[in-house]
């Protein structure tokens, strides 16, 4: 399935598909948010706050990055969460 992931702050919309992660959706439309990162859980680039919708977390976060606090308040790292509706969300 395929669901809108949109930039709260720019408004920008990206198509992301519930086998990919948030990071990858956006990152292949070529109009991402963040200048890199390293895909894996570990450089903290892609903090996002996940304002509205379903996700799922398919990798470890490092906790360098995101606490257990943070994750309980929808404070994730792109890379690790794939999504399962729309999702709303803003750069942490």
């Amino acid at each position: 399935m395929t669901y809108e992931i949109k930039d709260a702050e720019s408004g920008t919309t990206y198509i992301g598909r519930d086998d990919e992660s948030i990071f990858g959706a956006m990152h292949k439309s070529g109009r991402s948010i963040f200048k890199g990162g390293c895909e894996g859980g570990g450089c903290g680039i892609c903090k996002v706050k996940i304002l509205e919708g379903e996700y799922v977390t398919f990798k470890i976060m490092s906790r360098r990055h995101v606490t257990e606090e943070e994750e309980s308040q929808g404070i994730v790292l792109a890379c690790c969460v794939k999504p399962s509706s729309n999702i709303l969300l803003e750069k942490a």
